[in-house]
């Protein structure tokens, strides 16, 4: 019997029929490696299926549903499939957050392209790294399971605002309070 590879609408009717309600358990799904799909995650979070952007919203918000990382590598799952993806970055991309209170109170609830919501803190932790020939700095925070959200640059500039020094390691350190956590990002010292 031959087996036909899986498609992108394949494992979109599969996930469908999986579905539940809240965020599909995908961290207990197994099934058999099915091979890489052409799909594709860009930096800027736009979904590229055979290097053409998927233009719909729902079809994108559900393939997100079903991702799961293990090590560096991305896939998409069913109960029955799992198929290997690219990911330019970070699977995710964090468009917006909210904030309320300020100072040590401070909570940065953050939302996704995809309409993920997380609240920065001990379970959703926010990191910084920069790149070391440009000194840039690319932002993330850890949205579900082991998966990362990229947060785009008008709302980092907007927590920069937010910011303040703290000492953390023993020196201080420029960050954001959320959750009861402080999160540094950038030494007091570098700052321009």
């Amino acid at each position: 019997m031959i087996v036909k590879p899986p498609s992108a609408d394949s494992l979109a009717a599969s996930a469908k029929a999986a579905g539940t309600k809240g965020p599909p358990p995908v961290d207990k799904w197994n099934p058999p490696f099915c091979g890489d799909l052409d799909i594709r995650i860009a930096r800027d979070g736009t979904w590229y299926y055979l290097g053409t952007p998927i233009g719909r919203a729902p079809l994108v918000k559900l393939f997100s549903s079903i991702l799961k990382r293990e090590g560096d590598a991305y896939f998409l799952v069913t109960p029955v499939e799992k198929v290997g993806i690219k990911v330019d970055d970070a699977p995710l991309l964090a468009t917006d957050f909210e904030v309320t209170g300020e100072g040590h109170d401070q909570t940065l609830r953050f939302i996704t392209k995809t309409e993920d919501e997380a609240t920065a803190g001990p379970d959703h932790p926010i990191r910084v790294t920069r790149d070391p020939v440009t000194g840039e700095p690319s932002p993330y925070i850890l949205i579900r399971r082991n998966l990362e959200a990229l947060i785009d640059r008008k709302s980092f500039y907007r927590l920069v605002e937010l910011g303040c020094n703290e000492q953390y390691g023993g020196q201080s350190w420029f960050g954001l309070w959320s959750g009861g956590q402080f999160f540094p990002v950038i030494p007091s010292s570098e700052l321009p």
